[in-house]
């Protein structure tokens, strides 16, 4: 059983899900259904991924009900102006096929652009008219955190960022928690690169358990939300598999030393500029 963690709007959200970025749009539906087949719950796509209407086919066709399900998705870089953002956002629904999105997040602040406010109000505005229920952000630094919140006074519910054993963003995580601000970790195994790393192999045969399992059970124990990504049907549900057993405290403490400066493998927010 996966747990579900409070947000701060009154809302809550299972803490493992199922990521779909670069998952091919022809073959969305079917891994998103093999998800739920195994019992994920929470979806995670974005309009950047061009794979919501594969989502929103499995959602249709799936053997739960709709109210079971939480749905997010991210609002396109280049749609921070108000009317774009109400245009992208339009269009995800009609791709989604559903009346409610349960997050919306802005993908990127892009702060050369300095729109990150604007599209912030709109998501503020999308909310307040029962769209979505939750908003949140994606990749924003405290600073930009500190902008949008001092400009609305309304707080993001959700900050996904890049966190994973070598880049555990701590100090980060630290801002996050005095503002009530939940993390939802992406490139939750390093993009891939931990997952042959000698030390976690150790924990891994320890509990005899995959390296990706323990990588995302350690997630978990960290109260941090996990979206893993996979396209194949065994590792969907073997990454789902994590309830069974728990890390130590010798085998957190291991973890921690894994954490390093140049961990980092996704872009950095703080110059990220890319249109999508």
């Amino acid at each position: 059983m996966i747990d579900r963690i409070p947000l701060n709007d009154g809302n809550s959200i299972p803490q493992l899900g199922l990521g779909v970025w670069q998952v091919d749009p022809a073959s969305t539906a079917k891994v998103v259904g093999w998800g739920i087949e195994a019992g994920y719950r929470s979806i995670d796509t974005a309009e950047g991924y061009g794979n919501e209407e594969g989502v929103g086919e499995a959602v249709c066709a799936a053997p739960v009900p709709r109210s079971d399900l939480f749905i997010t998705s991210k609002l396109r870089n280049s749609a921070h102006e108000r009317d774009a953002a109400l245009r992208a956002f339009d269009a995800t629904m009609r791709k989604l096929g559903i009346d409610q999105l349960d997050l919306f997040l802005i993908h990127w602040p892009l702060p050369a652009r300095d729109r990150y406010v604007e599209a912030w109000k709109t998501l503020v505005e999308l909310r307040d008219a029962g769209r979505i229920r939750s908003i949140g952000v994606s990749n924003f630094n405290p600073d930009h955190l500190d902008r949008i919140i001092g400009e609305t006074g309304v707080t993001p519910a959700v900050n996904q960022i890049e966190l994973h054993p070598a880049f555990q963003q701590r100090k980060v995580r630290d801002y996050h928690a005095r503002h009530g601000i939940r993390i939802e970790s992406w490139s939750p195994l390093g993009s891939g690169r931990l997952l042959d790393d000698p030390a976690l192999a150790a924990i891994a045969r320890k509990h005899d358990r995959t390296v990706a399992q323990t990588i995302i059970r350690w997630h978990l124990q960290e109260g941090l939300i996990v979206i893993p990504k996979s396209s194949n049907r065994d590792r969907i549900v073997a990454n789902f598999d994590v309830a069974g057993f728990q890390l130590d405290a010798d085998d957190m403490k291991a973890i921690v030393g894994m954490d390093r400066p140049g961990g980092r493998t996704g872009p950095d927010p703080a110059v990220a500029s890319f249109m999508f």
